[in-house]
């Protein structure tokens, strides 16, 4: 039997990009990808520092107040994703997979969650560093400190069985990222572990522009694409 041609995935990369820019870029591609408009998505990118709040929203993981965000330069955005609060900012790979799930009849929501997360334990091993699960959270971990956290939502078809997913991970790549802004919040409610990077867990440094371009092979191998460019890519804020 003929193996179905896999179909193209559009690739864009942003070197910074205002969160609420990204939120509504997102959710404006769901919908073109759902009506047949474009292509599925990886978009790769950086944002300015950010806390968002997921769908389980737990406010009192945020520990500074509002003067406090503001005396910092740190948005605040209540978002519809899965998970806890987390933070973005700048040194830390932010990766938006818009993707159609349950094409072939079967939607496996857990099971792209491993997905993700096999994408960066596999680039961790490349680069000599054991990347690990636990199994009561999402995400990657080295030991016991999280190097990239995972939250996605999955949005229900309008024109079809299914789900195209949208958010996705954040990768920490910089040394001393766990020491800026995850301070002030108590990453997705989890107390008892601590924060790590790429540079902390491996001693090199690291420009994130070529950590996203060696990464869309790792993701390729778990998610069989045709990788094209995107035309126009949108301008960073």
């Amino acid at each position: 039997m003929n193996q179905p041609e896999p179909g193209k995935l559009e690739l864009s990369y942003h070197p910074l990009m205002e969160y609420g820019t990204a939120w509504e870029l997102q959710k404006k591609s769901v919908l073109a990808i759902d009506a047949g408009e474009a292509n599925e998505q990886l978009i790769l990118l950086q944002h300015p520092p950010t806390y968002t709040i997921g769908s389980q929203n737990h406010p009192e993981h945020l520990l500074l107040s509002k003067e406090q965000l503001e005396e910092q330069g740190i948005a605040l955005f209540e978002i519809d994703r899965g998970g806890d609060i987390t933070y973005h900012g700048p040194g830390q790979l932010v990766g938006y997979p818009l993707l159609k799930l349950g094409e072939e009849g079967k939607v496996d929501l857990r099971g792209y969650l491993r997905r993700l997360e096999s994408v960066i334990i596999d680039y961790l091993a490349a680069q000599g560093i054991e990347g690990t699960r636990k199994p009561e959270y999402t995400g990657v971990w080295v030991g016991d400190e999280k190097i990239c956290a995972i939250g996605v939502k999955f949005n229900k078809s309008r024109s079809r069985r299914g789900f195209i997913t949208s958010h996705g991970f954040a990768f920490n790549i910089s040394e001393g990222i766990g020491r800026r802004g995850f301070q002030g919040i108590i990453p997705c409610g989890i107390s008892s572990y601590g924060i790590t990077s790429l540079e902390e867990c491996s001693g090199r440094s690291f420009e994130l522009e070529q950590v996203a371009e060696a990464l869309i092979p790792y993701f390729l191998r778990h998610f069989p694409y045709e990788a094209v460019r995107a035309e126009s890519p949108v301008p960073a804020d």
